[in-house]
């Protein structure tokens, strides 16, 4: 079998090499690239969207009360 040392060493040396590498510059164009058509996307985070979820969940419930409410007062009328 492998020694797991031997793994950690290669990737050590593959990050030393990538960092000193043309590579590096690249991968920092294109995160700027993608940042850069994100932003100008209408995206929410997902932290965002949870809330929003949370938000309808608890205002479809209320709506369900207000609902049967409303039929309950009508049924008293009729």
């Amino acid at each position: 079998m492998f020694n797991p040392k031997f793994f950690d060493e290669i990737s050590a040396k593959l990050s030393e090499v990538v960092a000193s590498s043309p590579a590096k510059d690249i991968e920092k164009n294109a995160r700027a690239l993608l940042a850069q058509g994100f932003a100008k996307l209408d995206l929410v985070t997902r932290e965002e969207f949870d809330v929003h979820a949370q938000m309808l969940s608890r205002t479809l419930e209320k709506l369900a009360e207000l609902e049967a409410r409303v039929a309950a007062l009508e049924a008293q009328n009729k």
